[in-house]
């Protein structure tokens, strides 16, 4: 039987608390409720969930600091931003603090319930400090491998702190070296994403952040390429 994944809810509305919780238990998770950012940032140290749906403006510490927190910690659970405003900065500042995705309010159940199933995909792993000899490790230059058992990337040897969405974006343009792919196409087949419209801004931020921690020279990348007027592509 497999077991059910957990879904934290930061959220300071109860009523909307209620209609998360109900229709997610309906489809098989398991939920943990928090009505604040401190208590969301203490059970989400502490009880390990599987995503967490967090709520940007909370009491006593706002879901931008929470997951920011989290992310200094070296915890990557995926986390999808919930906002009630449709400022592109509010956007970009939650992916830029290291946020999965983000969904901003009134959002439609059937939509937010497929953002939580296209990015439960994490595995609790603890990651090695040093890059392990293993059969599933992709070499992609001298300087930079992946290991597929562990989902960590190293570069000269030492560990990469990624996000999962992070390691997704690389592991697929990797494998697929040196065909250049749209931002569609990058929502559809890293994000199983079936639309796209103005959230293809989340990839250019991801791919931003990404070479920001891969790259010797973010400004000029030598991994993450981009194909003026198309898309990107791995040239490492």
């Amino acid at each position: 039987m497999t077991e059910k994944k957990t879904v934290l809810i930061v959220e300071d509305e109860k009523n909307i608390v209620d209609i998360l919780r109900f229709n997610l238990q309906r489809e098989g998770y398991q939920t943990i409720e928090a009505y604040d950012g401190l208590d969301g940032l203490t059970k989400a140290r502490t009880q390990n969930p599987d995503l967490i749906l967090l709520d940007v403006m909370l009491p006593k510490m706002i879901g931008f600091d929470v997951c920011k927190t989290l992310r200094d910690d070296g915890n990557n659970v995926p986390v999808i931003i919930l906002t009630a405003r449709e400022e592109e900065t509010d956007k970009v500042l939650g992916l830029e603090i290291g946020a999965d995705d983000y969904i901003t309010k009134p959002f439609s159940m059937r939509e937010l319930l497929a953002r939580v199933k296209a990015n439960i995909r994490r595995t609790a792993m603890v990651a090695p400090t040093a890059a392990p000899a293993s059969t599933a490790q992709i070499t992609l230059s001298g300087q930079l491998t992946i290991n597929t058992d562990t989902h960590q990337v190293y570069r000269e040897g030492s560990p990469i702190d990624l996000t999962q969405r992070e390691y997704e974006l690389l592991l697929f343009l990797a494998t697929n070296h040196g065909k250049v792919f749209s931002r569609v196409d990058l929502m559809e087949q890293v994000w199983n994403y079936g639309y796209v419209g103005d959230d293809a801004r989340t990839v250019d931020v991801t791919v931003r952040r990404l070479r920001e921690k891969i790259e010797p020279t973010p400004a000029t990348p030598v991994y993450i390429l981009t194909r003026r007027g198309v898309g990107y592509y791995f040239g490492g």
